[in-house]
């Protein structure tokens, strides 16, 4: 598993944009390729959970939901997704009323390029376990939880990690580098 410190690598996923319900809507696509290279100078909030259409599910998207503006005023893109594909994203949007227009990523990682390189895939049953990472600017991973699959997580507790990563950033006597702390 990939942990604090380390860079992302080279991953291909198809994101489904905020505010879409449909594949298509006003001549634009709901969906994007999504590399490491996307959302360039924005910290980014990467949570995966086991599947869509879910009942547990739904709770934690929905409060990662409330808190994206305070994300987005920390500079910080929220991408949350499983290893389904993306039209089970949109149809899970359509079906279920507090999904409905969701206001931040969601991505489909069907080949396995995310969660494998992260190294968060459950082995026995297939599917992401419930992983949490902080990635910096510069794609350096700086937070990493992973909750079994039946656990949920607290997004106003991710918020408070990322409060007190981006604090670390005017302090650089906290900074680790090589391993070694300055």
């Amino acid at each position: 598993m990939k942990t604090v410190g380390q860079s992302l690598e080279a991953f291909h996923i198809t994101g489904v944009k905020p505010g879409f319900n449909h594949h298509e809507e006003n001549g634009v696509s709901a969906f994007e390729s999504l590399t490491e290279q996307s959302f360039s100078g924005k910290w980014k909030i990467i949570y995966f959970y086991p599947k869509d259409f879910t009942f547990v599910c739904p709770t934690e998207i929905v409060e990662f939901n409330k808190l994206v503006n305070d994300f987005a005023d920390r500079d910080a893109v929220l991408l949350g997704g499983s290893t389904d594909n993306e039209f089970v994203k949109l149809a899970w949007r359509r079906e279920h009323k507090d999904l409905d227009r969701l206001n931040h990523w969601q991505f489909a990682d069907v080949t396995g390029s995310l969660v494998d390189m992260l190294g968060v895939r459950d082995a026995q049953a297939g599917v992401a376990l419930r992983a949490t990472f902080i990635v910096d600017p510069d794609n350096v991973i700086q937070h990493v939880s992973v909750n079994n699959l039946n656990v949920g997580r607290n997004p106003q507790e991710i918020l408070r990690l990322l409060d007190g990563l981006q604090t670390d950033e005017l302090c650089p006597c906290n900074r680790a580098v090589g391993g070694q702390t300055l």
